[in-house]
């Protein structure tokens, strides 16, 4: 919520005070419903996401995120009947099974965590098909900061239930956090606004490139994340775990090439 709302702060400074780009308006209902649509799923990738974390190791999460291409080119497919090459698509398969072996070799596997992992994974994925509809579909075309800027407080009212269910008493517990050491609350700002420029490019990439490449690219922080996460929380990790992490990086790297010899 902390992130969206520096969205909302940080978008309207940019366009309505420093004129950056031109100020767009919703043109109509359907539009309205797209952006609030596309709002909503973003908070289920969230909260999902986050409650998957409380279940599953960083690394394991990060490994199953890595699927996330698949689930896109899957919605592309149903939303904009977009095909990708079938040397794309093949290059697919070792992402995903990576991670189904890696499920397989876990040693902190827990089912209802994989669950959420999996519909934050889904969630994220239709996000980026959204995303892209609106960012390119001729009649509703939004350029990539007026969308933060319409996104970004509909995402606000989404989380505020969330927040208010799932973390009681957290202003409380960060005002506690604080008089123990401010720096938390500047830790908290630089991170909010560190959100308002990840989401900008986010899109921004998204339309310039695809839904699936943006998918794509992510899975490369996530390779790193493994390792980072594997250092610092020392979780346990098999030889198959490894196997299947190894594969799924390994699928993103054909995946890759395989985008380069399609153009």
């Amino acid at each position: 919520m902390c992130h969206m709302t520096a969205c909302s702060l940080l978008s309207y400074i940019a366009i309505a005070w420093m004129k950056m780009v031109p100020m767009q308006t919703i043109r109509s209902r359907v539009q309205f419903f797209k952006i609030s649509a596309l709002s909503l799923v973003f908070c289920v990738s969230v909260v999902f996401g986050n409650i998957s974390l409380r279940f599953l190791p960083v690394s394991f999460n990060q490994a199953v995120g890595a699927t996330t291409p698949f689930f896109t080119a899957v919605f592309a497919y149903l939303m904009t009947l977009e095909r990708e090459a079938w040397l794309t698509c093949l290059t697919l398969v070792p992402v995903v099974a990576g991670v189904i072996i890696a499920s397989g070799g876990e040693p902190s596997f827990n089912l209802f965590g994989f669950i959420m992992c999996i519909s934050a994974t889904a969630a994220r994925a239709l996000k980026t098909v959204l995303q892209g509809i609106l960012l390119s579909s001729e009649g509703e075309k939004l350029n990539s900061m007026n969308l933060l800027l319409y996104m970004a407080p509909m995402a606000v009212v989404f989380l505020r239930p969330a927040t208010l269910i799932m973390e009681e008493n957290v202003v409380g517990i960060t005002l506690a956090l604080a008089r123990d050491d401010i720096k938390i609350i500047w830790y908290l700002l630089f991170n909010s606004a560190l959100a308002y420029f990840v989401n900008l490019t986010n899109f921004l990439v998204t339309k310039h490139t695809s839904a699936l490449t943006l998918q794509v690219l992510g899975n490369a922080k996530g390779a790193v994340a493994v390792v980072v996460s594997i250092l610092i929380f020392r979780n346990p990790v098999s030889v198959t775990g490894m196997l299947g992490y190894t594969l799924t990086v390994f699928g993103v790297i054909l995946y890759s090439e395989a985008k380069k010899r399609s153009k």
